[in-house]
């Protein structure tokens, strides 16, 4: 049993580019490490160790998924709860308009994390009189930006500026008020998603007309579970209504929400809560708080304004698909120069700010005739072909000494694109491998002579230990030379194929040949 170190890239900031090749005339030792490599990151397979030491080994994302689990984050009584307003609304100068919006858009992106706009766009929210119904009116405009058709209930509409605003913004947007009479008995046949923001954690008390009835039509959906009908999915923002804030549904007589919201942190009765989707939204919370009130919170991933916390739902794997919705792509609309046409393409990557628009999907296989692919990074291309850089005693790197052929697969899911490369691969010149080298980060210089990639080493520890003495080696700002095992590919295409993603599998395939990529076309 061996291990791979995924956190090493990041704590010793070793990143790993990817192999080229002009005269592949590589040390190419079959006794020599194994290794695999990622964008930005590096593999290095680990002698078997004790289950306590593979405790010690968890990857970045296990500890993320160890730290949302619902058992392990804090959850407030309706005390602390309205004690955490009233200090984030006084000393901490938090205003009402404030905590609203970006409660609102916790709701907002935590339902577009769950249920896409393109299969669950018809969006009810029914909304009180308090902070709760607010939060839902700002959901409902942050839905309608996000291209969802959100209609509104507001039954009960408070008379003060910043209410009567978020009714005035939403009416600007054409978005429909509904009154209870307009609404249809039956939900499920209008609406894909129905927002609960009806009562907050400061709701006591039973619910009275005409919210009492609104309630009971959600309980009326819960019967389409057992007929198998397709029924609208029940988002509850902080406590689902009708529900004791501490106690959750006592009798087990309300609302089953499939996705619940919880703000600033869960409130004792989220432990009741049993739906597919816990979403946390809160990315607010000043630490002075979290320190007072010892909240255990997860981290937020990115730039996100929201965190799943407890278990993802199971899915069938059978049923997951896209229904993919691009512009069409015409073989009169593409350039004439397959290179252009990728610089094209790439640009609109880059502009849409996906992530990582340079990892790339690497293919080889040696003489065993066993393929195998792991992600790189794209650090050059031009009308000599696409570069490179790796470990020259990587495994890929074995390969290409064996076989000097690989393709290359860049996937943008935010355009419904990918672009297939193939063609011959060779070394780039030492001196373009050596001036590559010096560009990078210091960090990653030391890294890439440390990691002897998909080598076989009895623990992290030394790696941890090689890098350090390094770091102290080089601590003088004296220049790092560049290892021989160490440099770049480049890979001569000799096929594109550019593929966009369009609705009913009728995607759109557009393929170079030979004399279309030699300038013949």
């Amino acid at each position: 049993m061996s291990m791979t170190c995924s956190l090493l890239a990041q704590s010793l900031t070793l990143a790993y580019h990817y192999n080229t090749s002009p005269a592949i005339k590589s040390t190419c030792n079959p006794f020599s490490p194994l290794v695999s490599n990622q964008s930005s990151s590096s593999s290095v397979f680990l002698r078997p160790v004790s289950a306590p030491a593979i405790r010690a080994f968890c990857s970045k994302s296990d500890a993320m998924s160890s730290a949302q689990n619902s058992d392990s984050v804090s959850h407030l009584t309706q005390r602390e709860a309205a004690e955490i307003d009233e200090t984030l609304m006084g000393p901490l100068g938090f205003s009402v308009d404030q905590l609203m919006e970006l409660a609102g858009l916790s709701v907002a992106t935590s339902i577009a994390e769950a249920y896409k706009a393109s299969e669950y766009d018809r969006v009810l929210a029914i909304c009180g009189p308090g902070n709760n119904g607010g939060d839902g009116l700002v959901a409902a405009r942050q839905l309608y930006h996000f291209g969802y058709k959100p209609f509104v209930c507001y039954p009960k509409r408070t008379q003060k500026p910043l209410y009567t605003g978020l009714v005035t913004q939403l009416e600007s947007l054409s978005i429909p008020f509904l009154s209870v009479e307009d609404l249809p008995l039956d939900f499920s046949k209008d609406f894909d998603i129905i927002v609960d923001a009806m009562f907050g954690f400061s709701f006591h008390g039973t619910p009275r007309p005409p919210f009492d009835d609104l309630i009971k039509r959600l309980l009326c959906l819960h019967g389409y579970d057992q007929t198998r009908q397709k029924r609208p999915v029940i988002v509850s923002v902080d406590i689902p209504s009708g529900w004791h804030v501490e106690e959750g549904d006592i009798g087990d007589e309300g609302i089953k929400p499939d996705m619940l919201v919880s703000l600033t942190a869960p409130k004792l009765c989220a432990k009741k809560f049993s739906g597919p989707h816990h979403f946390l939204g809160g990315r607010f919370v000043p630490p002075v708080i979290a320190h007072k009130y010892k909240l255990r919170l997860p981290p937020y991933p990115g730039t996100s304004m929201c965190v799943r916390i407890g278990k993802a739902p199971s899915v069938d794997i059978s049923a997951l698909r896209e229904n993919y919705i691009s512009p069409e792509f015409l073989e009169e609309q593409v350039e004439s120069d397959p290179i252009n046409q990728f610089r094209k393409w790439f640009d609109d990557a880059i502009a849409a700010g996906l992530r990582e628009p340079n990892a790339m999907a690497l293919s080889t296989v040696g003489k065993d005739g066993k393929p195998s692919s792991r992600m790189v990074l794209l650090k050059g291309v031009d009308r000599d072909g696409f570069v490179w850089y790796t470990n020259y005693e990587s495994r890929k790197a074995c390969e290409l000494c064996e076989n000097p052929h690989a393709s290359l697969l860049f996937y943008w899911d935010g355009l419904n694109r990918q672009v297939r490369v193939e063609g011959s691969v060779e070394k780039v010149s030492d001196e373009e491998s050596e001036q590559y080298f010096h560009s990078r980060p210091r960090g990653s210089q030391i890294g890439a002579i440390v990691s002897k990639q998909s080598s076989v080493i009895p623990g992290r520890h030394v790696l941890y230990q090689q890098y350090k003495e390094l770091e102290e080696k080089f601590s003088d700002w004296s220049l790092i030379p560049k290892p021989e095992f160490w440099g770049g590919y480049r890979l001569k295409p000799e096929l594109f194929e550019f593929w966009q993603g369009q609705t009913s599998r009728l995607h759109d395939r557009l393929q170079y040949s030979p004399q279309e990529i030699n300038g013949k076309r």
